[in-house]
């Protein structure tokens, strides 16, 4: 182990600097790496400053000195400030602008935290032969491919965050926390000394939900709320305020029955409402969809499918045509299918098959 150089992903957080004690009390030669990714361009509210990209970046960067400073061992930050703002606060407007409902913890793991932070880390010179994180979710190898697999702990799992790393990426790749629960996690840091043990859960992207900072200077059109039959039934602020499934904010009433964001029209600048029964869909379709073992594409198969973080896997059949377009069928139609988030695909034993963005929810009964 001792010739072995595993770079750690640190974050500040109780995960990430337990994962870096757990791997120096093995053995192995750890350095620490923290990707520098606010700039201070954007104006978010002191009490939502703890997430994962605000001005508490400070504070976390300290953090992690402290740490590397117990452990004995180098830290670097890097800086990836324009990265971050090209490929995900970007992709986010985009995304949102077009009337889809963007998974930026998606794009941040795959480009960013697995891409530029490790290339760059190397093109400056820092020297290492394994990266590691504080994820909650484990890498397995079978029949020489490499899977990601749910986490012990579940209620905790990451891997939906995670599809996108690829099996040959997944080879120099560590995990420590995929076998352990949070509280466990939590017991280990205080046993190790560690500052952190006690630390709140960062939130995940700007607050966990609060995105007007982000079109400070894009200015979102206003334009009309809409029934399914195209009747006007008041005003939006902008198609980024909205997402589908919701329910708060839109003003409006149809009677007894609660009211929902159906759609987003994003050529028409409309969003459209109805009751809750308008937001179940018997399937969908991804021009992305990637698989880990790419024999699978060959077939129609069945697996568990998640279309959002907090989604259990729903039972679907899967068949891919030959221009690579994904058409998944729920054996029993879901819930607010989202176009621009992920769907995941899950074997019955926890493994990671693959996934891609939605591109379109079939309507019930289609």
């Amino acid at each position: 182990m001792s010739k072995i150089t595993v770079a750690v992903g640190l974050s500040g957080g109780v995960d990430s600097s337990l994962a870096a004690s757990l791997l120096k009390e093995k053995g192995y030669n750890v350095i620490g790496l923290t990707m520098k990714i606010w700039k201070g361009a954007y104006k978010i509210q002191e009490d939502l400053k703890h997430a994962c990209f605000g001005p508490g970046e400070k504070e976390d960067i300290a953090a992690c000195e402290r740490l590397c400073a117990q452990l004995g061992i180098p830290y670097h930050v890097i800086d990836l400030t324009e990265e971050y703002e090209q490929r995900v606060i970007e992709y986010f407007r985009q995304e949102y602008l077009a009337g889809r409902t963007p998974n930026p913890c998606v794009i941040c793991n795959r480009e960013l935290k697995f891409g530029f932070l490790i290339d760059k880390a190397r093109e400056a010179g820092i020297g290492f032969d394994l990266f590691a994180t504080g994820h909650y979710v484990r890498s397995v190898l079978v029949e020489g491919i490499r899977y990601l697999k749910v986490a012990r702990d579940h209620a905790k799992d990451q891997s939906y965050f995670l599809y996108g790393l690829d099996s040959a990426r997944l080879e120099g790749i560590l995990f420590p926390l995929g076998e352990m629960t949070k509280e466990e996690t939590r017991i280990a840091a205080r046993a190790h000394g560690l500052e952190v043990a006690e630390k709140p859960e960062s939130q995940d992207f700007v607050g966990g939900g609060d995105y007007a900072p982000l079109f400070e200077n894009v200015q979102p059109e206003p334009g009309d709320l809409v029934d399914v039959r195209g009747n006007v039934l008041g005003r939006h602020r902008g198609l980024p305020f909205y997402t589908i499934g919701q329910r708060r904010g839109l003003g409006i009433s149809l009677g007894a029955d609660p009211v929902y964001v159906l759609a987003l029209d994003a050529k028409h600048n409309r969003v459209i409402v109805g009751p809750g029964k308008g937001l179940f869909s018997s399937g969908l379709v991804s021009r992305s969809l990637r698989l880990q073992n790419p024999e699978l594409a060959r077939t129609t198969f069945s697996c568990g499918v998640k279309i959002r973080q907090n989604h259990k896997p729903a039972r679907a059949t899967v068949q891919i045509d030959g221009e690579g377009r994904a058409l998944v069928r729920f054996d029993i139609p879901q819930r607010a299918v989202a176009p621009g988030q992920s769907a995941v695909l899950y074997s019955d034993d926890g493994l990671v098959l693959g996934g891609g963005i939605i591109d379109e929810a079939l309507a019930d009964g289609a």
